[in-house]
């Protein structure tokens, strides 16, 4: 029996208690430790059970406390004190980023991403991605970007992992009420619904758009799970990453086509998107097509404001994590979709193939993100390296170093990862600026002040906490296993608070290694059995639910944390999220990192350890391959970044090589005790890691980069492109095609160098060549000397560009052209002669993949 009309039933708060609601709908709770303790201290234990969820948990507070609380003055003067605390954060709107001129009152900037870890509150995640994109809103909101995001409002979220008796790892999918978290839905001025559609193979599919507050950012998820839709596209917001390849189809329709809707039916006229991975890329084919139709431009004018205006992160250099559609799953999605865009069939495939020509290819959504921006990068200067050679097929005609991805490296919202012990020693000591300019230099050289002793009696509260978290959670977890009573008072004795505590929490991809400290068993029990100086690992992490080499992974360790030798020294705990992640971070003394070099794109875990002055001992992957130092000074490397081609040879060098380090650098620099127990070098590397890493690996130092090298220049290109009815986006279009049909005639000739006897460091060599432009204009080329150090191969080791300028005319359309370079290292030098299209709105000359270079002949 199904009732005929549903209500949403909420606590009567007294009037007293109503901006506890203002509290609870911001997600500024989730980084200001303050407000969560007003809600904790309420009821500790329903607090925990609510997942620290101030919406569900209002709601789950009986009347009675609710009664109380408005009679207590003090609870009354402190939420008062917050509300104030709130609307002084949010009436701010000056940013301190230098931006383009009067852009920083509305929503200027889309960010767009599949998942965001904003709050375990808002279990929309899976893990770093999205942990990611929720410390982006975060320092958006601090630094007052005029940014807006959209996302899905997954029902069931990621799967919740338990494991059974024999450590298989098992999922559950919680179904998440929205109503009880923290978003609210979106209406129009009549109170209804707001609702927007998209075309699935001639379906139209529905989704209502849920708001969620992240501090200043507004945060516009999709869902489909409404009665105007069939049943199986109700699943379509069902789980993250869930389903099979077309299930994944239809949601990144959702995202990229349906968020570019969702963004125009609430008013919002963003000038820039911000693709964070892939899945969001369908994106940029809305906009052009919106160009198109409003505008009537025809698809290379709207192609090129459209490029020029988007920026894509690429998170991943692991092939799997790039989606590929076959072409046979994309044709009744988007056959006719491409004919609305004026484009063949082929052509439209085109734009997701690293081989237009190929048309076995699948279509590659990291390819069409790629092609739809001007701007590309990965997530640290060694990520962006791998990603140029990932996708060099896409620009064949470039070398490595030219390929169009550049690097903005990942960095994390202290405030939401500092722990609160740890939070009141930085306020002491650099004051709350550490806070508002995480990514201040000379804020953060202040941590040489932080007193020895009070930095790590801090640092052995956390791990006392920490150890304590880890016993009840353990104990939690035999107890639904029907675990016996001789078990569970083992889990109540399992780790010492004083011992040297290794924590290692990651996804358990293969590629990350998780039992390389596994490899020699007895040396490990050997370690860990060592009396005088106790060791202690505690993993966490999940294994993607189709991944059942990761399952065996996390098997394999479970079964050696159950043995007589390793029971009270090695803890693995189930469902790895937020919550459980904040402990680790907070408590361990050493954050193990072991991915195989060069599959990390970032790993911005170790980056959340470092904060709370917990060192890191890592390969020399992702960002830990910027920060580590030789010295050692700042935390560990394990090998020195080198890459084998046996990847068993190289797991097996570096095992050794990590239990090397471990014995004989981390263990002993430890249990190095001075004068009042304190481990003096210790410390030094803890403070040294806080000063020298904390600011430059901030997400606000990140959203600062974004904005100096990827929102303002679109911005500025947009204004440019838009002005005058799209003139400029026309006559750009129209270049584009003038180079494309000429560019195969242009030609270089009779490259000369003065040639002496020797070529001296520091001495010029001047360089001449004659350029035949076929009709191209001279300011509509760029001729570069590409020259470097050459290796014994005869190949460019290094490389840098001059240009040449034009130095004269000769007969039938001949041009000379003159430059000089100067080698500045003794050694083989070399150089060649390259042509490169330009133009002033052009952000990237390599973008169009036209080049010609000189003969080798």
């Amino acid at each position: 029996m199904q009732p005929l009309r549903v209500y949403s039933v909420v606590p009567k708060l007294p009037p007293k208690l109503k901006p506890l609601w203002e509290l609870a709908y911001n997600c500024w709770f989730s980084w200001n430790t303050e407000i969560a303790e007003l809600f904790a201290q309420v009821d500790q234990k329903l607090w925990r059970e609510c997942e620290s969820n101030p919406v569900g948990f209002l709601n789950r507070l009986p009347q009675r406390t609710l009664e109380s609380l408005a009679g207590d003055q003090f609870f009354l003067d402190r939420l008062t004190e917050l509300r104030k605390s709130l609307e002084h954060y949010l009436s701010k709107t000056a940013t301190s980023i230098p931006f383009p001129e009067n852009e920083g009152q509305e929503p200027v900037i889309a960010y767009f991403s599949l998942e965001y870890g904003v709050s375990k509150a808002l279990p929309i995640y899976s893990g770093g991605l999205g942990i990611l994109a929720g410390d982006h809103l975060k320092s958006a909101s601090d630094l007052c970007l005029p940014l807006v995001a959209i996302g899905i409002a997954y029902q069931q979220g990621y799967f919740r992992q338990y494991l059974t008796p024999d450590g298989w790892q098992q999922e559950r999918y919680p179904i998440y009420d929205f109503e009880q978290m923290p978003m609210t839905l979106a209406t129009d001025a009549e109170g209804k619904r707001v609702l927007v559609s998209v075309d699935l193979k001639g379906d139209r599919i529905f989704a209502q758009i849920w708001k969620v507050a992240v501090g200043r950012i507004k945060l516009l998820l999709l869902d489909t799970n409404i009665a105007e839709n069939q049943p199986q596209f109700k699943q379509i917001t069902t789980r993250l990453y869930g389903g099979n390849l077309e299930m994944r189809l239809w949601q990144e329709i959702l995202l990229g086509i349906g968020g570019i809707k969702v963004l125009d039916l609430l008013g919002y006229k963003p000038k820039v998107i911000h693709m964070n991975e892939g899945h969001s890329a369908f994106a940029g084919l809305e906009r052009i097509r919106r160009f198109m139709e409003d505008s009537k431009l025809t698809f290379e004018a709207a192609a090129e404001l459209v490029a020029s205006s988007s920026i894509f992160t690429t998170h991943t250099p692991v092939p799997a994590g790039n989606d590929r559609f076959p072409p046979d799953l994309m044709q009744p999605y988007f056959e006719d979709y491409a004919r609305k865009l004026g484009l063949a069939w082929k052509v439209f495939l085109a734009l997701g193939r690293e081989d237009p020509r190929n048309d076995a290819e699948p279509f590659c959504m990291t390819v069409l993100a790629l092609r739809l921006s001007r701007i590309n990068n990965g997530v640290s200067l060694l990520h962006g390296h791998v990603s140029r050679n990932m996708w060099k097929r896409v620009w064949p005609q470039y070398p490595v170093e030219d390929v169009p991805i550049g690097a903005v490296t990942n960095g994390v919202h202290a405030p939401s990862w500092v722990a609160p012990d740890m939070a009141l020693l930085f306020d002491r000591y650099m004051g709350s600026n550490w806070r508002e300019d995480p990514d201040c230099t000379r804020v953060f050289e202040q941590a040489e002040a932080i007193s020895d002793a009070e930095l790590w009696r801090t640092h052995e509260r956390l791990r006392e906490r920490l150890i304590d978290y880890v016993r009840r959670k353990l104990h939690d977890q035999l107890l639904q296993r029907g675990a016996k009573r001789k078990e569970l008072q083992m889990a109540e004795e399992v780790l010492d608070p004083q011992a040297l505590t290794i924590g290692f929490g990651r996804r358990f991809a293969t590629y990350k290694r998780a039992t390389l400290i596994l490899s020699d068993q007895e040396r490990l029990i050997k370690i860990l059995s060592e009396s005088p100086r106790p060791v202690q690992f505690i993993f966490a992490g999940k294994a993607h639910p189709h991944d059942n080499e990761g399952k065996k992974l996390i098997q394999q360790l479970v079964a050696l944390c159950g043995t007589p030798e390793c029971r009270y020294s090695m803890v693995f705990l189930e469902d790895y999220d937020m919550e459980v992640a904040s402990y680790m971070y907070q408590g361990c003394d050493v954050w193990m990192n072991t991915p195989r070099r060069p599959l990390e794109a970032c790993g911005t875990s170790g980056m959340k350890a470092m904060v709370n002055g917990v060192l890191n001992f890592s390969t020399l992957d992702g960002w830990w391959a910027e920060a580590w130092r030789p010295d050692n000074s700042l935390g560990w490397a394990i090998g020195l970044g080198e890459e084998y081609e046996d990847v068993q040879y190289q797991d097996f060098v570096e095992s050794q090589t990590l239990y090397n380090v471990l014995e004989n650098e981390i263990i002993p620099t430890f249990y190095d005790r001075g004068h009042g127990n304190l481990p003096r070098a210790w410390i030094r590397k803890m403070k040294d890691s806080i000063r020298y890493l904390g600011p430059v690996f901030s997400s606000h130092r990140m959203v600062e980069d974004y904005a100096k090298v990827a929102y303002g220049p679109a911005i500025e290109n947009y204004n440019r492109l838009v002005k005058k009815d799209f003139a400029a986006a026309k006559d750009l279009a129209q270049w584009r095609m003038d180079m494309m049909t000429k560019w195969s005639s242009l030609d270089i000739r009779n490259v000369h160098a003065t040639d002496p006897q020797q070529v001296f460091v520091g001495e010029p060599i001047v360089v001449t060549a004659e350029i035949n432009l076929n009709g191209i204009r001279p300011q509509d080329v760029r001729v570069e000397i590409y020259s470097g150090p050459v290796d014994f191969e005869g190949k460019f080791s290094q490389r840098e560009t001059t240009i040449m300028q034009p130095a004269g005319d000769m007969q039938e359309g001949w041009q000379q052209f003159r430059g000089e370079v100067m080698p500045v290292e003794a050694g083989r030098f070399g150089f060649t002669v390259r042509i490169l299209p330009h133009h002033p709105l052009l952000l990237d000359s390599h973008s169009l993949g036209l080049i010609r270079w000189a003969d080798q002949g």
